[in-house]
């Protein structure tokens, strides 16, 4: 899979995308990284990406030149995917649907805004991670990534893994512990250690089923 990221801050992305579960991805080859710097699309020697808002008001605005200039460039498949704190709000399943995609492209905003016509006439989508506002769209470029690629065959050691997660059926993970025994007074589950996999099976079960409706009952009505 081919993901595309346009930022002014391409340095944000380097460390990250270099580590744990979407660096080994990149390494084995299940996920390619190209990490556009809007800068490069500009034409003015001090690289300007933002300009004072039409109107009038506070911050000021991404211009759409390098945006459509930059995508004109790559010539991408797949969804193009402004993200927003506007945006249709960001989900397993939308994740599970990029990730069965050749190529995603991610639009990175920032200060005040992206020029709307960047929205309109560019994006195919428009996407929040959540209900609050970034310094920029660079953290929710990452949370997409690490969100659809742990999906990808290959990226994590096995299926089961994944398969096991908050979401994946629509409800929240039964509890995990592991050794010691026994912390602060505090004990496993003894059916945990009984060796009865389908006691052990019934008892996730049913502590993933109290966990959603004790916690997030709204994904019961979801499913």
């Amino acid at each position: 899979m081919h993901i595309n990221v346009l930022t002014i801050f391409p340095g944000f992305f380097e460390q990250p995308l270099r580590t744990s579960i979407a660096g080994r991805a990149a390494a084995s080859g299940v996920a390619r990284y190209r990490v556009v710097d809007l800068r490069d699309y500009t034409h003015d020697r001090h690289r300007t990406t933002d300009d004072e808002p039409y109107g009038g008001g506070a911050g000021m605005v991404m211009k759409p030149e390098p945006f459509f200039e930059a995508i004109d460039g790559l010539s991408p498949e797949g969804p193009i995917v402004l993200l927003s704190p506007r945006g249709e709000r960001f989900d397993h399943a939308k994740a599970v649907r990029y990730s069965l995609l050749p190529e995603l492209t991610l639009l990175c905003g920032h200060y005040k805004g992206v020029d709307e016509r960047v929205a309109e006439g560019l994006a195919t989508e428009e996407l929040s991670v959540g209900d609050y506002v970034l310094s920029g769209g660079e953290p929710a470029a990452l949370v997409v990534i690490d969100a659809v690629v742990r999906l990808l065959p290959g990226a994590l050691g096995d299926h089961e893994s994944a398969s096991t997660d908050s979401f994946y059926e629509g409800r929240l993970a039964a509890p995990v512990y592991t050794r010691p025994k026994e912390y602060r007074g505090m004990e496993v589950p003894e059916v945990l250690r009984s060796g009865d996999h389908a006691a052990i099976e019934r008892w996730r079960d049913e502590q993933a089923e109290a966990a959603t409706a004790n916690r997030r009952p709204e994904l019961d009505r979801e499913v």
